[in-house]
């Protein structure tokens, strides 16, 4: 039965996911966007890791979506077509570079050959007697610690980029003309 589950809530990311690189408005990209989030959440929970559900919720579905529709609002985008679809050269060629790329990772994690990860350092016993939160807390402020301050002083420049953008096209977000 979760064997059913998982196949239906793949086949809804990757349709939420496709959704993304086909709409034009970006309001409804970014909302396609949410549900691609909520359904991995979905797979999460079907593997029983409940914190990365939870997280996945919370942290993108949540705070930096609500921070990419600020900011597309700030931007005040606006669309004649929002279902339409244009193939262009380069959209077509994106397409195809994208489908190797995915080819290429499809055969990657059927060889039996592939390691994700050093083997056996977290394993299950491991994780039950630590804990899982635990474990990627301190991945998160040890190992990764330098890509987690990057990513975070990025999104910060984008908002700060978009509000001077906005600035000086003379775009009023508060709407009050002062």
């Amino acid at each position: 039965m979760e064997l059913i589950f998982f196949y239906v809530f793949a086949v809804l990311a990757v349709g939420a996911a496709l959704s993304v690189l086909l709409f034009r408005s970006p309001v409804y990209c970014a909302l396609a966007l949410v549900g691609t989030l909520g359904f991995l959440a979905a797979i999460f929970i079907l593997l029983n890791q409940e914190f990365l559900a939870a997280i996945q919720i919370l942290i993108y579905a949540g705070a930096i979506m609500v921070l990419f529709l600020f900011v597309i609002m700030l931007l005040n985008l606006r669309s004649d077509r929002p279902f339409a679809v244009q193939w262009s050269l380069p959209k077509i060629v994106g397409a195809g570079v994208s489908i190797g790329i995915l080819a290429q990772m499809i055969m990657v994690f059927i060889s039996p050959d592939a390691r994700i990860g050093p083997q056996d350092v977290y394993s299950p016993e491991r994780i039950a007697d630590e804990g899982a939160m635990e474990i990627i807390g301190g991945m998160l402020f040890t190992d990764f610690v330098l890509p987690f301050e990057v990513i975070s002083v990025l999104l910060m420049v984008a908002v700060i980029g978009v509000v001077i953008l906005a600035k000086r096209r003379g775009h009023d977000p508060a709407g009050d003309g002062e």
